[in-house]
Protein backbone atom coordinates (compact mmCIF):
# COMPACT_ATOMS: atom_id res chain seq x y z
CA UNK A 1 0.00 0.00 0.00
CA UNK A 2 1.38 3.24 -1.09
CA UNK A 3 1.11 6.18 1.61
CA UNK A 4 0.25 9.71 0.62
CA UNK A 5 2.11 12.68 2.09
CA UNK A 6 1.27 15.95 2.49
CA UNK A 7 3.31 19.28 2.92
CA UNK A 8 3.38 20.33 6.42
CA UNK A 9 1.35 23.99 7.25
CA UNK A 10 -0.39 24.01 4.43
CA UNK A 11 -4.13 23.67 4.66
CA UNK A 12 -6.23 21.33 2.04
CA UNK A 13 -8.04 23.82 0.56
CA UNK A 14 -5.58 26.56 -0.25
CA UNK A 15 -3.04 23.49 -2.18
CA UNK A 16 -7.02 22.99 -4.05
CA UNK A 17 -7.70 26.49 -4.85
CA UNK A 18 -3.71 26.99 -5.88
CA UNK A 19 -4.20 24.04 -8.43
CA UNK A 20 -7.41 25.58 -9.41
CA UNK A 21 -5.69 28.80 -10.00
CA UNK A 22 -3.09 27.39 -12.30
CA UNK A 23 -5.86 25.47 -14.14
CA UNK A 24 -7.29 28.81 -15.08
CA UNK A 25 -8.44 28.87 -18.92
CA UNK A 26 -8.44 32.09 -20.41
CA UNK A 27 -6.32 35.29 -20.64
CA UNK A 28 -5.51 36.95 -16.55
CA UNK A 29 -4.92 40.04 -15.30
CA UNK A 30 -1.29 41.22 -15.34
CA UNK A 31 0.15 42.39 -11.88
CA UNK A 32 0.31 45.33 -13.22
CA UNK A 33 -3.46 46.06 -14.04
CA UNK A 34 -4.35 44.68 -10.80
CA UNK A 35 -2.10 47.48 -8.99
CA UNK A 36 -3.27 49.98 -11.38
CA UNK A 37 -6.77 49.07 -10.59
CA UNK A 38 -6.86 48.43 -7.23
CA UNK A 39 -5.27 52.04 -6.74
CA UNK A 40 -8.42 53.35 -9.01
CA UNK A 41 -11.07 51.78 -6.96
CA UNK A 42 -9.95 52.95 -3.61
CA UNK A 43 -9.75 51.23 0.03
CA UNK A 44 -12.16 48.31 0.83
CA UNK A 45 -14.15 46.82 1.18
CA UNK A 46 -14.77 46.61 -2.77
CA UNK A 47 -18.67 46.30 -3.46
CA UNK A 48 -20.50 44.42 -6.57
CA UNK A 49 -23.41 47.19 -7.00
CA UNK A 50 -20.47 49.84 -7.39
CA UNK A 51 -18.81 48.00 -10.68
CA UNK A 52 -20.33 51.11 -12.34
CA UNK A 53 -18.63 53.44 -10.25
CA UNK A 54 -15.43 51.85 -10.72
CA UNK A 55 -16.01 51.48 -14.35
CA UNK A 56 -15.96 55.08 -14.38
CA UNK A 57 -13.00 55.74 -12.28
CA UNK A 58 -11.17 53.45 -14.83
CA UNK A 59 -12.32 55.62 -17.98
CA UNK A 60 -11.82 58.65 -16.62
CA UNK A 61 -8.27 58.05 -15.34
CA UNK A 62 -7.32 55.98 -18.24
CA UNK A 63 -9.96 58.05 -21.15
CA UNK A 64 -10.87 54.28 -22.37
CA UNK A 65 -11.29 50.69 -20.61
CA UNK A 66 -8.90 48.50 -21.67
CA UNK A 67 -9.29 44.53 -21.78
CA UNK A 68 -6.17 44.49 -19.02
CA UNK A 69 -7.87 46.19 -16.35
CA UNK A 70 -11.60 44.95 -17.31
CA UNK A 71 -9.89 41.33 -16.30
CA UNK A 72 -7.98 43.08 -12.94
CA UNK A 73 -11.40 44.40 -12.31
CA UNK A 74 -13.16 41.19 -12.66
CA UNK A 75 -10.84 39.12 -10.55
CA UNK A 76 -11.01 42.32 -7.52
CA UNK A 77 -14.93 41.65 -7.56
CA UNK A 78 -14.77 38.12 -8.00
CA UNK A 79 -17.32 38.28 -10.98
CA UNK A 80 -16.62 36.33 -14.31
CA UNK A 81 -15.15 38.51 -16.56
CA UNK A 82 -18.21 38.37 -19.05
CA UNK A 83 -20.30 39.88 -15.99
CA UNK A 84 -17.86 42.70 -15.86
CA UNK A 85 -17.89 43.39 -19.78
CA UNK A 86 -21.09 43.07 -20.48
CA UNK A 87 -21.84 46.22 -18.26
CA UNK A 88 -18.90 47.90 -19.94
CA UNK A 89 -20.26 47.73 -23.18
CA UNK A 90 -24.11 48.52 -22.51
CA UNK A 91 -23.40 51.74 -21.46
CA UNK A 92 -22.52 54.74 -24.12
CA UNK A 93 -20.00 56.92 -21.73
CA UNK A 94 -17.50 53.88 -21.80
CA UNK A 95 -15.14 53.28 -24.36
CA UNK A 96 -14.05 49.64 -25.14
CA UNK A 97 -9.97 49.46 -26.13
CA UNK A 98 -8.18 46.63 -27.14
CA UNK A 99 -4.90 46.93 -25.28
CA UNK A 100 -2.81 47.57 -28.47
CA UNK A 101 -5.20 50.26 -29.53
CA UNK A 102 -4.43 53.89 -29.07
CA UNK A 103 -6.12 55.96 -26.18
CA UNK A 104 -8.16 59.05 -27.86
CA UNK A 105 -6.52 62.21 -26.59
CA UNK A 106 -10.00 63.85 -26.79
CA UNK A 107 -13.87 63.43 -27.60
CA UNK A 108 -15.59 66.08 -28.17
CA UNK A 109 -19.23 64.97 -28.43
CA UNK A 110 -22.04 66.95 -30.92
CA UNK A 111 -26.16 66.40 -29.47
CA UNK A 112 -28.19 65.38 -32.21
CA UNK A 113 -31.42 65.58 -30.38
CA UNK A 114 -34.44 67.18 -31.82
CA UNK A 115 -33.12 70.59 -30.93
CA UNK A 116 -30.09 70.72 -31.70
CA UNK A 117 -30.64 69.43 -34.86
CA UNK A 118 -33.22 71.93 -35.88
CA UNK A 119 -30.29 74.66 -34.76
CA UNK A 120 -27.83 72.88 -37.20
CA UNK A 121 -26.38 69.99 -35.36
CA UNK A 122 -25.45 68.13 -38.78
CA UNK A 123 -23.20 71.09 -40.09
CA UNK A 124 -21.72 71.60 -36.88
CA UNK A 125 -20.65 67.86 -36.41
CA UNK A 126 -18.91 67.60 -40.15
CA UNK A 127 -17.52 70.84 -39.85
CA UNK A 128 -15.70 69.73 -36.50
CA UNK A 129 -14.52 66.52 -38.19
CA UNK A 130 -13.24 68.61 -40.75
CA UNK A 131 -11.95 71.14 -38.77
CA UNK A 132 -10.03 68.69 -35.73
CA UNK A 133 -8.85 66.16 -37.92
CA UNK A 134 -7.76 62.66 -36.56
CA UNK A 135 -5.93 64.01 -33.45
CA UNK A 136 -9.66 64.71 -31.61
CA UNK A 137 -12.14 61.71 -32.00
CA UNK A 138 -15.80 63.46 -33.07
CA UNK A 139 -18.92 61.69 -32.34
CA UNK A 140 -22.51 62.23 -32.55
CA UNK A 141 -24.68 62.25 -29.44
CA UNK A 142 -28.29 61.70 -28.28
CA UNK A 143 -29.83 64.45 -26.40
CA UNK A 144 -27.17 66.07 -23.12
CA UNK A 145 -29.74 67.89 -21.55
CA UNK A 146 -29.02 71.28 -22.87
CA UNK A 147 -31.74 71.78 -25.36
CA UNK A 148 -32.45 75.69 -24.92
CA UNK A 149 -28.79 76.30 -25.75
CA UNK A 150 -28.94 74.54 -29.11
CA UNK A 151 -26.65 73.07 -30.55
CA UNK A 152 -24.75 72.13 -27.93
CA UNK A 153 -21.22 70.32 -28.10
CA UNK A 154 -19.18 68.59 -24.60
CA UNK A 155 -15.71 68.66 -25.22
CA UNK A 156 -14.78 65.74 -22.98
CA UNK A 157 -16.85 66.83 -19.67
CA UNK A 158 -16.96 70.91 -20.54
CA UNK A 159 -20.43 72.01 -22.25
CA UNK A 160 -20.55 74.30 -24.83
CA UNK A 161 -23.97 76.40 -25.34
CA UNK A 162 -24.96 77.74 -29.06
CA UNK A 163 -21.90 75.64 -30.23
CA UNK A 164 -19.65 76.62 -33.11
CA UNK A 165 -16.82 74.81 -35.29
CA UNK A 166 -15.00 78.06 -33.78
CA UNK A 167 -16.16 77.94 -30.31
CA UNK A 168 -15.78 74.36 -30.04
CA UNK A 169 -11.99 74.38 -31.75
CA UNK A 170 -10.88 77.25 -29.25
CA UNK A 171 -12.31 75.63 -26.04
CA UNK A 172 -10.41 71.98 -27.85
CA UNK A 173 -7.33 74.35 -28.15
CA UNK A 174 -7.46 76.16 -25.00
CA UNK A 175 -7.83 73.16 -22.68
CA UNK A 176 -10.95 73.94 -21.67
CA UNK A 177 -11.62 70.03 -21.19
CA UNK A 178 -13.22 70.27 -17.44
CA UNK A 179 -16.69 70.83 -16.48
CA UNK A 180 -18.47 74.71 -15.62
CA UNK A 181 -19.32 74.29 -12.17
CA UNK A 182 -22.37 76.20 -11.46
CA UNK A 183 -22.89 78.29 -8.16
CA UNK A 184 -26.19 77.83 -6.73
CA UNK A 185 -28.02 78.53 -3.45
CA UNK A 186 -25.79 77.24 -0.88
CA UNK A 187 -26.21 75.50 2.57
CA UNK A 188 -25.94 78.49 5.03
CA UNK A 189 -28.01 80.43 2.64
CA UNK A 190 -30.98 78.02 1.95
CA UNK A 191 -30.95 77.00 5.69
CA UNK A 192 -31.71 80.83 6.76
CA UNK A 193 -34.49 81.02 4.36
CA UNK A 194 -36.35 78.45 6.43
CA UNK A 195 -34.82 75.77 4.89
CA UNK A 196 -35.01 71.55 6.31
CA UNK A 197 -38.13 72.80 8.58
CA UNK A 198 -40.17 70.09 8.06
CA UNK A 199 -37.39 67.58 8.32
CA UNK A 200 -36.47 69.20 11.40
CA UNK A 201 -40.05 68.67 12.76
CA UNK A 202 -40.55 65.57 11.83
CA UNK A 203 -37.59 64.45 13.73
CA UNK A 204 -38.14 66.28 17.21
CA UNK A 205 -41.60 65.48 17.47
CA UNK A 206 -42.91 63.01 19.76
CA UNK A 207 -44.03 59.36 18.67
CA UNK A 208 -47.85 59.97 18.02
CA UNK A 209 -46.98 64.08 17.17
CA UNK A 210 -45.31 62.51 14.81
CA UNK A 211 -47.85 60.13 12.92
CA UNK A 212 -49.88 63.19 13.14
CA UNK A 213 -47.07 65.30 11.23
CA UNK A 214 -46.98 62.62 8.71
CA UNK A 215 -50.84 62.13 7.78
CA UNK A 216 -50.71 65.74 7.77
CA UNK A 217 -47.88 66.13 4.84
CA UNK A 218 -49.41 62.79 3.01
CA UNK A 219 -53.23 64.56 3.19
CA UNK A 220 -51.19 68.25 1.81
CA UNK A 221 -49.50 66.19 -0.76
CA UNK A 222 -52.81 64.35 -1.79
CA UNK A 223 -54.78 68.02 -1.98
CA UNK A 224 -52.51 69.47 -3.69
CA UNK A 225 -52.52 67.03 -6.32
CA UNK A 226 -48.72 66.44 -6.68
CA UNK A 227 -47.82 63.85 -9.62
CA UNK A 228 -44.76 62.06 -10.47
CA UNK A 229 -43.44 64.42 -13.10
CA UNK A 230 -40.62 62.69 -14.72
CA UNK A 231 -43.10 61.66 -17.32
CA UNK A 232 -45.10 58.57 -15.64
CA UNK A 233 -47.82 60.93 -13.22
CA UNK A 234 -48.54 58.80 -10.55
CA UNK A 235 -49.95 60.29 -7.64
CA UNK A 236 -47.36 61.15 -5.00
CA UNK A 237 -49.16 60.65 -1.80
CA UNK A 238 -50.27 57.24 -2.59
CA UNK A 239 -46.74 56.17 -3.86
CA UNK A 240 -45.56 57.11 -0.74
CA UNK A 241 -48.10 55.85 1.47
CA UNK A 242 -47.84 52.03 -0.57
CA UNK A 243 -44.20 51.57 0.31
CA UNK A 244 -44.78 53.13 4.04
CA UNK A 245 -46.78 50.09 4.53
CA UNK A 246 -43.99 47.23 3.56
CA UNK A 247 -41.26 45.40 5.74
CA UNK A 248 -38.52 47.60 6.20
CA UNK A 249 -35.79 48.52 5.59
CA UNK A 250 -37.23 50.86 3.23
CA UNK A 251 -34.70 52.45 0.01
CA UNK A 252 -35.32 55.61 -1.76
CA UNK A 253 -34.10 56.23 -5.45
CA UNK A 254 -34.00 59.50 -6.85
CA UNK A 255 -34.11 60.18 -10.76
CA UNK A 256 -32.10 62.55 -11.87
CA UNK A 257 -31.16 60.93 -15.44
CA UNK A 258 -33.75 63.17 -17.55
CA UNK A 259 -32.48 61.93 -20.93
CA UNK A 260 -35.85 62.83 -22.76
CA UNK A 261 -35.19 64.95 -26.09
CA UNK A 262 -35.84 68.27 -25.08
CA UNK A 263 -36.05 67.84 -21.23
CA UNK A 264 -33.85 70.20 -18.99
CA UNK A 265 -36.09 71.04 -16.34
CA UNK A 266 -34.08 69.02 -13.89
CA UNK A 267 -30.58 70.54 -14.22
CA UNK A 268 -31.86 74.04 -14.38
CA UNK A 269 -33.66 73.54 -11.28
CA UNK A 270 -30.33 71.83 -9.74
CA UNK A 271 -27.99 74.46 -11.22
CA UNK A 272 -30.09 76.94 -8.76
CA UNK A 273 -30.87 75.25 -5.88
CA UNK A 274 -29.83 71.89 -5.08
CA UNK A 275 -31.01 71.68 -1.21
CA UNK A 276 -34.66 72.43 -1.92
CA UNK A 277 -34.72 69.02 -3.56
CA UNK A 278 -32.65 67.42 -0.63
CA UNK A 279 -35.49 68.91 1.68
CA UNK A 280 -38.30 67.22 -0.08
CA UNK A 281 -36.35 64.08 -0.02
CA UNK A 282 -35.74 64.14 3.77
CA UNK A 283 -39.32 64.61 4.18
CA UNK A 284 -40.44 61.74 2.29
CA UNK A 285 -37.49 59.76 4.18
CA UNK A 286 -39.07 60.82 7.40
CA UNK A 287 -42.46 60.23 6.57
CA UNK A 288 -41.83 56.68 4.56
CA UNK A 289 -39.24 55.60 7.17
CA UNK A 290 -36.50 55.42 5.03
CA UNK A 291 -33.22 53.44 5.51
CA UNK A 292 -30.78 54.56 2.69
CA UNK A 293 -31.11 56.89 0.04
CA UNK A 294 -29.66 56.60 -3.75
CA UNK A 295 -29.13 59.50 -5.97
CA UNK A 296 -28.93 58.89 -9.86
CA UNK A 297 -27.44 61.59 -11.59
CA UNK A 298 -27.31 61.29 -15.48
CA UNK A 299 -23.49 61.64 -16.44
CA UNK A 300 -23.98 63.82 -18.98
CA UNK A 301 -24.67 66.23 -16.31
CA UNK A 302 -20.62 67.18 -14.95
CA UNK A 303 -21.06 69.91 -13.62
CA UNK A 304 -23.23 69.32 -11.24
CA UNK A 305 -21.82 66.66 -9.78
CA UNK A 306 -19.88 68.43 -7.56
CA UNK A 307 -22.43 70.51 -7.03
CA UNK A 308 -24.31 67.73 -4.81
CA UNK A 309 -20.97 66.59 -3.77
CA UNK A 310 -20.54 69.50 -2.10
CA UNK A 311 -24.81 69.98 -0.89
CA UNK A 312 -24.65 66.33 0.89
CA UNK A 313 -21.44 66.91 2.65
CA UNK A 314 -22.93 70.02 4.28
CA UNK A 315 -26.17 68.57 5.04
CA UNK A 316 -24.09 65.58 6.27
CA UNK A 317 -21.85 68.31 8.17
CA UNK A 318 -24.81 69.99 9.32
CA UNK A 319 -27.58 67.83 9.48
CA UNK A 320 -31.54 69.11 10.58
CA UNK A 321 -32.54 65.31 11.36
CA UNK A 322 -31.46 62.24 11.68
CA UNK A 323 -29.85 61.66 8.05
CA UNK A 324 -30.54 57.96 6.40
CA UNK A 325 -27.74 56.65 4.33
CA UNK A 326 -26.95 58.74 1.04
CA UNK A 327 -25.33 57.52 -1.81
CA UNK A 328 -24.89 59.51 -5.20
CA UNK A 329 -24.46 57.50 -7.87
CA UNK A 330 -23.24 58.17 -11.53
CA UNK A 331 -25.35 57.11 -14.85
CA UNK A 332 -22.92 56.19 -18.12
CA UNK A 333 -24.94 57.64 -20.77
CA UNK A 334 -28.58 55.50 -20.56
CA UNK A 335 -31.95 57.22 -21.71
CA UNK A 336 -33.62 53.09 -20.84
CA UNK A 337 -31.87 54.22 -17.01
CA UNK A 338 -34.79 56.82 -16.78
CA UNK A 339 -37.22 53.96 -16.37
CA UNK A 340 -37.57 52.89 -12.90
CA UNK A 341 -36.79 49.48 -13.12
CA UNK A 342 -33.91 49.75 -15.20
CA UNK A 343 -32.36 52.64 -13.09
CA UNK A 344 -32.37 49.97 -9.94
CA UNK A 345 -30.59 47.83 -12.14
CA UNK A 346 -27.95 50.12 -13.02
CA UNK A 347 -27.56 51.11 -9.22
CA UNK A 348 -27.06 47.50 -8.18
CA UNK A 349 -24.14 47.97 -11.03
CA UNK A 350 -25.69 45.81 -13.79
CA UNK A 351 -27.08 46.53 -17.89
CA UNK A 352 -29.76 49.17 -17.37
CA UNK A 353 -32.74 46.71 -18.49
CA UNK A 354 -36.15 47.10 -16.97
CA UNK A 355 -37.56 44.33 -15.25
CA UNK A 356 -40.82 42.21 -15.69
CA UNK A 357 -43.60 43.21 -13.44
CA UNK A 358 -45.14 42.55 -11.08
CA UNK A 359 -43.39 42.75 -8.69
CA UNK A 360 -43.56 46.55 -8.45
CA UNK A 361 -40.40 47.81 -6.79
CA UNK A 362 -42.27 49.36 -4.38
CA UNK A 363 -42.65 45.79 -2.70
CA UNK A 364 -39.50 44.32 -4.55
CA UNK A 365 -37.36 47.22 -5.72
CA UNK A 366 -33.78 48.27 -4.71
CA UNK A 367 -31.43 45.31 -3.66
CA UNK A 368 -35.01 43.32 -3.11
CA UNK A 369 -36.46 45.76 -0.68
CA UNK A 370 -39.33 48.28 -0.92
CA UNK A 371 -38.40 50.93 -3.00
CA UNK A 372 -40.02 54.43 -3.08
CA UNK A 373 -38.43 55.99 -6.39
CA UNK A 374 -38.90 59.43 -7.67
CA UNK A 375 -38.17 62.04 -10.17
CA UNK A 376 -35.88 64.93 -8.99
CA UNK A 377 -38.64 67.79 -9.50
CA UNK A 378 -41.48 65.92 -7.70
CA UNK A 379 -39.12 65.94 -4.71
CA UNK A 380 -38.26 70.09 -5.46
CA UNK A 381 -41.49 70.97 -4.87
CA UNK A 382 -42.15 69.35 -1.67
CA UNK A 383 -40.86 72.05 0.56
CA UNK A 384 -42.95 73.98 -0.99
CA UNK A 385 -46.40 72.71 -0.87
CA UNK A 386 -46.30 71.49 2.98
CA UNK A 387 -44.87 75.16 4.31
CA UNK A 388 -47.28 76.93 1.83
CA UNK A 389 -50.68 74.40 1.74
CA UNK A 390 -51.85 72.60 -0.65
CA UNK A 391 -54.78 75.81 -1.98
CA UNK A 392 -51.36 77.36 -2.80
CA UNK A 393 -50.01 74.92 -5.35
CA UNK A 394 -53.81 74.73 -7.09
CA UNK A 395 -54.77 77.74 -6.90
CA UNK A 396 -52.81 78.15 -9.86
CA UNK A 397 -54.07 76.72 -13.64
CA UNK A 398 -55.71 77.34 -16.56
CA UNK A 399 -59.02 76.29 -18.49
CA UNK A 400 -59.66 73.73 -15.83
CA UNK A 401 -56.48 72.40 -14.70
CA UNK A 402 -54.83 72.76 -10.92
CA UNK A 403 -51.18 73.59 -10.25
CA UNK A 404 -47.76 74.66 -11.91
CA UNK A 405 -45.98 72.82 -14.58
CA UNK A 406 -41.89 73.51 -15.39
CA UNK A 407 -42.26 72.93 -19.04
CA UNK A 408 -38.77 72.59 -20.99
CA UNK A 409 -39.24 74.70 -24.48
CA UNK A 410 -37.14 74.52 -26.83
CA UNK A 411 -37.06 75.13 -30.77
CA UNK A 412 -38.51 77.63 -32.63
CA UNK A 413 -39.14 80.03 -30.32
CA UNK A 414 -37.45 83.76 -29.44
CA UNK A 415 -36.97 82.80 -25.61
CA UNK A 416 -36.17 79.13 -25.06
CA UNK A 417 -35.70 77.58 -21.52
CA UNK A 418 -37.90 76.39 -18.73
CA UNK A 419 -40.80 78.06 -17.98
CA UNK A 420 -43.07 77.65 -14.81
CA UNK A 421 -46.55 78.21 -15.87
CA UNK A 422 -50.10 77.19 -14.76
CA UNK A 423 -51.05 73.98 -15.93
CA UNK A 424 -53.55 73.79 -18.18
CA UNK A 425 -51.64 76.38 -20.70
CA UNK A 426 -51.98 76.56 -24.34
CA UNK A 427 -48.76 75.97 -26.17
CA UNK A 428 -49.97 79.26 -28.00
CA UNK A 429 -50.21 80.87 -24.51
CA UNK A 430 -46.82 79.41 -23.36
CA UNK A 431 -45.11 81.12 -26.64
CA UNK A 432 -46.75 84.51 -26.70
CA UNK A 433 -46.74 84.55 -22.75
CA UNK A 434 -43.40 83.32 -21.68
CA UNK A 435 -41.47 82.47 -24.91
CA UNK A 436 -41.17 86.01 -26.30
CA UNK A 437 -43.23 84.58 -29.17
CA UNK A 438 -42.15 82.28 -32.38
CA UNK A 439 -38.16 83.01 -33.49
CA UNK A 440 -37.85 85.85 -36.20
CA UNK A 441 -38.82 84.46 -39.32
CA UNK A 442 -40.33 81.64 -38.15
CA UNK A 443 -44.48 80.79 -37.91
CA UNK A 444 -45.66 77.81 -36.13
CA UNK A 445 -46.09 74.41 -37.74
CA UNK A 446 -46.43 71.72 -35.16
CA UNK A 447 -45.21 70.60 -31.82
CA UNK A 448 -44.05 68.06 -28.96
CA UNK A 449 -45.79 68.23 -26.28
CA UNK A 450 -43.79 65.73 -24.20
CA UNK A 451 -40.81 65.46 -25.36
CA UNK A 452 -39.86 62.83 -28.35
CA UNK A 453 -41.96 60.16 -26.95
CA UNK A 454 -44.89 61.85 -26.16
CA UNK A 455 -46.19 63.01 -29.92
CA UNK A 456 -46.79 65.76 -32.10
CA UNK A 457 -49.20 68.04 -32.42
CA UNK A 458 -50.12 70.36 -35.72
CA UNK A 459 -50.45 74.34 -35.15
CA UNK A 460 -54.37 73.65 -35.70
CA UNK A 461 -54.10 72.07 -32.23
CA UNK A 462 -52.27 75.02 -29.91
CA UNK A 463 -55.23 75.64 -28.01
CA UNK A 464 -55.19 72.13 -26.09
CA UNK A 465 -54.70 72.44 -22.37
CA UNK A 466 -51.28 71.07 -21.88
CA UNK A 467 -51.57 68.83 -18.42
CA UNK A 468 -51.91 65.28 -17.36
CA UNK A 469 -54.43 63.05 -19.04
CA UNK A 470 -55.33 66.52 -21.95
CA UNK A 471 -53.77 65.91 -24.64
CA UNK A 472 -54.39 61.19 -24.51
CA UNK A 473 -57.50 61.83 -26.63
CA UNK A 474 -55.36 63.34 -29.46
CA UNK A 475 -52.53 60.46 -29.36
CA UNK A 476 -50.20 62.32 -27.78
CA UNK A 477 -48.77 62.85 -23.56
CA UNK A 478 -47.15 65.62 -21.42
CA UNK A 479 -44.92 62.92 -20.10
CA UNK A 480 -42.08 65.60 -18.60
CA UNK A 481 -43.28 68.61 -20.53
CA UNK A 482 -40.73 68.91 -22.83
CA UNK A 483 -41.83 71.06 -25.28
CA UNK A 484 -40.19 71.37 -28.83
CA UNK A 485 -41.76 73.79 -30.88
CA UNK A 486 -41.08 73.33 -34.66
CA UNK A 487 -41.95 75.93 -37.64
CA UNK A 488 -42.82 76.28 -41.18
CA UNK A 489 -38.77 75.51 -42.21
CA UNK A 490 -39.00 71.92 -40.63
CA UNK A 491 -40.19 68.81 -41.55
CA UNK A 492 -42.41 66.69 -38.92
CA UNK A 493 -41.56 63.68 -41.03
CA UNK A 494 -37.83 64.43 -40.44
CA UNK A 495 -38.32 65.61 -36.91
CA UNK A 496 -40.20 61.75 -36.48
CA UNK A 497 -37.19 59.97 -37.67
CA UNK A 498 -34.99 61.94 -35.62
CA UNK A 499 -36.95 60.60 -32.47
CA UNK A 500 -37.46 56.59 -33.76
CA UNK A 501 -33.45 56.86 -34.47
CA UNK A 502 -33.19 57.88 -30.79
CA UNK A 503 -35.38 55.13 -29.71
CA UNK A 504 -33.53 52.55 -31.98
CA UNK A 505 -30.15 53.53 -30.51
CA UNK A 506 -31.23 53.57 -26.91
CA UNK A 507 -33.25 50.60 -26.31
CA UNK A 508 -31.84 48.12 -24.18
CA UNK A 509 -32.39 45.19 -26.87
CA UNK A 510 -34.05 42.97 -24.02
CA UNK A 511 -37.09 43.06 -25.86
CA UNK A 512 -37.52 41.88 -29.98
CA UNK A 513 -40.56 44.03 -30.36
CA UNK A 514 -38.71 47.35 -29.40
CA UNK A 515 -34.96 46.09 -30.20
CA UNK A 516 -36.08 45.20 -33.85
CA UNK A 517 -38.88 47.57 -34.13
CA UNK A 518 -37.43 50.47 -33.34
CA UNK A 519 -34.89 49.40 -35.93
CA UNK A 520 -36.92 48.51 -39.17
CA UNK A 521 -39.26 51.71 -38.29
CA UNK A 522 -36.32 53.85 -38.89
CA UNK A 523 -35.22 52.37 -42.27
CA UNK A 524 -38.82 52.39 -43.07
CA UNK A 525 -39.41 55.74 -42.46
CA UNK A 526 -36.45 56.94 -44.85
CA UNK A 527 -38.41 56.42 -47.64
CA UNK A 528 -39.66 59.08 -49.85
CA UNK A 529 -43.31 57.80 -49.23
CA UNK A 530 -43.95 55.87 -45.52
CA UNK A 531 -45.24 51.83 -46.24
CA UNK A 532 -47.93 52.88 -43.75
CA UNK A 533 -49.52 49.34 -43.22
CA UNK A 534 -46.24 48.00 -42.78
CA UNK A 535 -45.34 50.85 -39.95
CA UNK A 536 -48.77 50.64 -38.82
CA UNK A 537 -48.46 47.21 -37.82
CA UNK A 538 -44.55 47.52 -36.15
CA UNK A 539 -46.82 50.04 -33.97
CA UNK A 540 -49.25 47.61 -33.05
CA UNK A 541 -46.47 45.11 -31.68
CA UNK A 542 -44.01 47.55 -30.35
CA UNK A 543 -46.66 48.79 -28.00
CA UNK A 544 -48.89 45.34 -27.42
CA UNK A 545 -45.56 43.76 -26.49
CA UNK A 546 -42.44 45.75 -25.35
CA UNK A 547 -41.28 45.16 -21.98
CA UNK A 548 -41.27 48.96 -20.88
CA UNK A 549 -42.50 52.15 -21.79
CA UNK A 550 -39.79 53.28 -24.36
CA UNK A 551 -41.08 50.96 -27.01
CA UNK A 552 -44.56 51.75 -26.03
CA UNK A 553 -44.38 54.88 -26.55
CA UNK A 554 -41.55 54.93 -29.67
CA UNK A 555 -44.67 54.58 -32.08
CA UNK A 556 -45.93 57.74 -30.97
CA UNK A 557 -44.12 60.28 -33.35
CA UNK A 558 -44.83 57.61 -36.54
CA UNK A 559 -48.75 57.58 -35.52
CA UNK A 560 -48.86 61.27 -35.29
CA UNK A 561 -47.16 62.20 -38.47
CA UNK A 562 -49.32 59.53 -39.86
CA UNK A 563 -52.97 61.29 -38.61
CA UNK A 564 -52.06 65.04 -38.64
CA UNK A 565 -48.78 65.50 -40.85
CA UNK A 566 -50.16 63.25 -43.56
CA UNK A 567 -49.22 65.14 -47.01
CA UNK A 568 -45.61 64.95 -45.91
CA UNK A 569 -45.61 60.82 -46.30
CA UNK A 570 -48.47 60.29 -48.71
Amino acid sequence: MSVVTQPLGVPQDLRDSAKRLRRLKGRQPSPAALTRVSQLMGPGPWARDRLIEYLHALQDAERGLREDHLLALAQHLHLAPVEVFEVASFYHHFDLLKDDAPTPALTVRVCDGLSCEMAGAKALLEGLRERLGTSVRVISAPCVGRCEQAPAAVVHQHAIAHASVERVQAAVEAGHHAPEVPQGVGFAAYRASGGYTWPERLAQASPSAREALCEEVLQTLDQAGLRGLGGAGFPSARKWRIVRQQAAPRLLAINIDEGEPGTFKDRTYLEQDPHRFLDGMLVAAQVVGIEAVYIYLRDEYHGLRPVLQQALADLQANPPCPLPRLELRRGAGAYICGEESAMIESIEGKRGEPRLRPPYIAKVGLFGRPTLEHNFETLHWVRDIVEKGASWFTSHGRHGRQGLRSFSVSGRVREPGVKLAPAGITLRELIDEYCGGMAEGHSLYGYFPGGASGGMLPASLADVPLDFDTLQPHGCFIGSAAVVVFSQHDRARDLALNAMRFFAHESCGQCTPCRVGTDKAAQLMQAPHWDQATLEDLSRVMVDASICGLGQAAPNPVRCVQQYFSHEVA
